[in-house]
């Protein structure tokens, strides 16, 4: 199952369990730990009495009490110090030994915050990339349904340079005031550079390269086929594909049996970053969904950013959509 970021209140979350970023005393706090302490209500303080506390890096698990979930994970982050006294690999365990405590329980959905980038100071974008990290390590061997739950937008940070890069590529393709003139001329540049047009036609070039009867097979085939058939020719496993896509079992197994399944834009873009397509390429498989990429569109144009910056990890195409705003790619 995938990971999704999502701007929420933890402790209003329905999931089979939360994971509190405590103190080692596991008897509350400020911020999220005295957020999930108050909601829970007193029974949950009662428990964690009883546990003794917990070391840095490690977890311990709790009933819900009060809470719409049905357990509290708490774990321990490190403060930061620069990075130089083992932040990261404490980071690291407490995802790792939270994920685990939620396994071992039985969970199929799990939210963390953002473990140490409030009062510890761990930075923020070094953070989430922690989290990204080691959650989708996790599963890959694991079905589970992962949130990272951002409480405030405004203290989301995917890192200044690629914020400012990304922020300076959409203001130069961004074409929002005149999308008229941008559909005409860019119509006009493509057939110039990819088209051989005639007043009733416009015929691809590549069709004197390829092999005519394939092309000819390929003019009725639909999104679930060829994404099929791009993962046999990427040479991918079903389950190495939809897991790189963010990508839930089920909703795979659907466009599988389906031969005729109309996914959701996001979806689609999600498998061609998976599939690490050329931005033609991309285009060509929303094109079987119903859909086009557009300059007058900030998402599209994020997506064609990473794309064309040959970056095709799709938890930091993520980060970065959700710091613009935008729809993330997968479910």
């Amino acid at each position: 199952m995938p990971i999704q970021i999502i701007r929420h209140d933890i402790t209003k979350l329905q999931c089979d369990a939360i994971v509190n970023a405590a103190k080692k005393s596991l008897l509350g706090g400020g911020g999220v730990d005295g957020a999930i302490h108050k909601a829970a209500g007193k029974g949950l303080l009662d428990e964690c009495k009883t546990l003794g506390g917990c070391e840095t890096g490690k977890a311990k698990i709790t009933k819900g009490y009060n809470l719409p979930c049905k357990y509290v994970i708490h774990t321990v982050g490190p403060v930061w110090y620069g990075g130089i006294f083992g932040e990261e690999k404490k980071l690291i365990s407490c995802y790792r030994e939270s994920l685990n405590l939620a396994k071992e329980n039985n969970c199929t959905s799990v939210a963390f915050p953002l473990i140490s980038s409030g009062a510890y100071g761990y930075p923020k974008d070094k953070a989430l990339k922690v989290a990204i990290d080691t959650i989708s390590d996790f599963l890959l061997e694991n079905d589970m349904l992962v949130y990272i739950v951002i409480f405030d937008k405004n203290a989301f940070d995917i890192g200044k340079k690629l914020f400012s890069d990304i922020k300076t590529f959409i203001d130069d393709k961004y074409i929002a005031e005149h999308p008229y003139n941008y559909q005409r001329s860019t119509r006009i540049d493509e057939c110039r550079e990819a088209y051989i047009c005639s007043s009733e036609m416009c015929m691809p070039m590549a069709i004197a390269e390829e092999n005519l009867e394939s092309l000819l097979e390929r003019v009725d085939e639909s999104f679930s086929q060829m994404l099929l058939r791009k993962i046999d020719e990427k040479g991918m496993t079903d389950a190495g594909c939809y897991k790189k896509a963010n990508v839930d079992r089920k909703l795979f197994s659907k466009i599988r049996n389906d031969i005729n399944y109309k996914p959701k834009k996001t979806t689609a873009i999600a498998f061609a970053i998976a599939l690490e397509l050329s931005l033609e390429e991309t285009k060509e498989m929303l094109s079987k969904a119903g859909f086009a990429l557009s300059h007058s569109n900030k998402f599209d144009i994020i997506i064609e950013y990473f794309i064309t910056k040959g970056n095709y990890n799709i938890f930091e195409i993520n980060d970065a959509l959700f710091a613009f705003d935008q729809s993330l790619l997968g479910v």
